[in-house]
């Protein structure tokens, strides 16, 4: 029997999974007139047909352009005849390029949870050995996507308790702002990490699951491991301070 919180998981990650899945296929079908119409309307609240056809394009040509805005539920017409931005349509042109009128492709936002925990006289942390696409065989803490609407504290402990399946003391300590690129100077991932405590954490704990292994280690283990993430000792300082720490870096990765 599934408790509260697992279903309720379960239907935003289904939520996202969807919305996810119906940008993907609206970007596919976006054409660069259709994306010049869009532009357009985020300037004005209504817009009449002959106003938005500013490339002069042929009446059958540009209703073509008009009719599939409509479909993909983008804009929608009114009464008086007029056009608007659909909910939907507002917030997909307002992630264009003004300039360029593409959708501008933005940094990943996540979590990077760090267990801490004290066995005997040793703090020991929650370490994570990466067995997924990218980064596979690399070592470092648990980390996972922020969904639409989740509360970073709730998506902390949504991690924990799936990747490792324990519960805790969630407490914000910093935020990571981390850019990889390859050794050409090619930028491959960039994101945002709000990096969290788990602390007084119970449970049965998780070694492993499909994409990972967990262990608890002290700071001077973790920091001979190989593979290890860029950024692990910068994480561990900021689980160790008391106040909350920002922090922005670029690494060069050998391996991705």
């Amino acid at each position: 029997m599934l408790s509260q919180n697992e279903v309720k998981s379960i239907l935003l990650d289904k939520l996202q999974k969807s919305t996810l899945m119906e940008v993907v296929k609206t970007e596919d079908k976006i054409h660069p007139i259709q994306a010049s119409i869009l532009r357009s309307m985020l300037f004005k609240t209504q817009s009449r047909f002959s106003d938005l056809n500013k490339s002069g394009l042929g009446s059958d040509h540009f209703s073509f352009h008009i009719g599939k805005l409509l479909e993909l539920g983008l804009i929608e017409k009114k009464a008086n005849k007029n056009y608007v931005l659909t909910i939907r349509g507002k917030e997909f042109s307002n992630r264009f390029d003004t300039e360029t009128v593409t959708i501008e492709k933005q940094a990943k936002i996540g979590v990077l949870i760090v267990g801490r925990r004290k066995k005997g006289r040793q703090t020991q942390f929650l370490v994570q050995q990466r067995l997924k696409q990218p980064y596979f065989g690399f070592f470092g803490f648990i980390t996972g996507k922020i969904k639409w609407g989740e509360p970073v504290k709730e998506a902390a402990a949504r991690e924990l308790k799936e990747e490792a399946d324990l519960e805790g003391k969630i407490t914000l300590a910093g935020i990571k702002h981390k850019t990889d690129y390859s050794k050409e100077g090619s930028l491959l991932e960039d994101k945002y990490f709000f990096v969290c405590k788990a602390e007084n954490t119970h449970g049965i704990f998780k070694e492993s699951f499909e994409g990972g292994k967990n262990v608890w280690l002290p700071r001077k283990e973790i920091m001979k491991l190989p593979n290890l993430f860029d950024g692990v000792e910068e994480s561990l300082k900021m689980v160790n301070r008391k106040s909350l720490i920002f922090s922005e870096a670029g690494y060069y990765v050998s391996s991705y």
